[in-house]
């Protein structure tokens, strides 16, 4: 059962990067140009039909995913490189530093991606982007990271070799570097999965209210939009489902590797 979870999540994943490298040489039709039939149903030339403008379903969806993949490849690095250090300092290093970066990491859960999003709209000049988007989502996603990694690095550090290590001499960067971060590098892994379908969902809806990229730029979200306000039912489906499957899939993906790099979770074979 847990093998077919991973392969599941790899199968769902694996679609979506698919989709962004195919549209990065090739889409059935310009994804921003507009055509005469309009709502037009799934067939040929338009497999999947058309919106309100003409405009080919299939291409937006393709091109839609790259935005989707940036969006969570950026946030999640932002995330992941700033919350792992401060978590491994929160864990390695002295107790008043690690209740100062606490106090921080509750204050970032106190301010939503939305939010943060709308902020940096107002403020930076070219208003909504994908670059926008990510800091947001990233800076939104530091305490998950920081918390985990906190967690994480004072179990390793209460093991004896850890302590061996410190009464020793070596500094506690370099037990850090060189032991702990070692340790702690799957449960990063798992995190990373875990928190790249959140950053999707994330993405798609700030992209639904326009906080994402700019109107010419397709997005999932957007296109779920569009169908809202158009009314048209078939084509909030397909974008829906995207999203549906992308999170579904790169969920599935970090249960089943945490199943797998976590001993405790294992079957029993």
């Amino acid at each position: 059962m847990k093998r077919l979870t991973v392969v599941l999540g790899l199968v769902l994943s694996g679609l979506v990067v698919l989709a962004a490298l195919v549209s990065i040489v090739w889409t059935p039709f310009d994804p921003g140009r507009a055509g005469p039939d309009r709502y037009a149903g799934p067939g040929w030339p338009h497999l999947l039909g058309t919106d309100n403008l003409g405009m080919d379903t299939l291409s937006r969806l393709l091109v839609g995913a790259q935005t989707t993949l940036v969006v969570g490849i950026l946030a999640v690095a932002l995330a992941a490189l700033i919350g792992v250090p401060l978590g491994m300092a929160a864990g390695a290093g002295p107790r008043a530093l690690g209740q100062t970066i606490g106090r921080g990491s509750d204050i970032l859960f106190a301010l939503p991606a939305l939010l943060l999003a709308i902020l940096l709209a107002a403020a930076v000049p070219g208003g909504a982007s994908v670059w926008t988007a990510s800091i947001a989502i990233g800076v939104a996603t530091i305490p998950v990271f920081q918390r985990m990694a906190r967690s994480a690095t004072l179990t390793v550090m209460s093991q004896d070799y850890i302590l061996a290590a410190a009464v020793s001499g070596t500094p506690r960067w370099r037990i850090a570097w060189r032991h702990v971060l070692p340790n702690i590098a799957p449960l990063l892994g798992v995190q990373v999965a875990a928190s790249f379908s959140t950053a999707i969902l994330a993405e798609a809806g700030l992209s639904y209210l326009g906080l994402s990229s700019s109107g010419t730029t397709p997005t999932w979200g957007r296109m779920l939009r569009d169908a809202n306000v158009y009314v048209a039912p078939s084509q909030a489906i397909i974008p829906g489902a995207a999203i549906a499957l992308a999170v579904l899939g790169f969920s599935l993906l970090g249960d089943g590797v945490r199943d797998y790099l976590d001993p405790r979770l294992r079957e029993v074979r």
